[in-house]
């Protein structure tokens, strides 16, 4: 029997988190952190609020967050043991991944509220 690990799995994670965080996340950015805030557009608020509350949006928006929680988790992982040289792998790992979970969790509470 061979042992299965799950790095594969963080890593494919971690690869479409860095996707999505660098084709999605300057974007939005920029159209509701620049763009509307100093009225360069003017969206209509019905149909933005109509496009959001539709559950495809909803199902891509959970997708963006959960991708990009992971994206840095992992990162961050990565960095505080490889940049930093700390050797507690397990418990960094825990509260890493733990903390993109929860994250997610907390994303899908938000999304299906709206």
């Amino acid at each position: 029997m061979t042992k299965r690990h799950l790095e594969p799995v963080l890593w494919l994670l971690f690869s479409g988190g860095g996707v999505v965080a660098a084709v999605f996340l300057p974007i939005l950015v920029v159209l509701f952190g620049l763009a509307i805030p100093l009225g360069l557009v003017q969206p209509d608020y019905n149909h933005l609020h109509a496009v959001v509350s539709h559950w495809l949006t909803r199902l891509v928006l959970l997708g963006l967050l959960v991708l990009m929680l992971f994206h840095s988790a992992h990162r961050i992982r990565y960095t505080l043991h490889d940049g930093l040289q700390l050797r507690w792998e397990m418990p960094i790992a825990v509260l890493c991944y733990g903390g993109a979970l929860l994250g997610s969790a907390a994303a899908l509470v938000i999304v299906l509220t709206l």
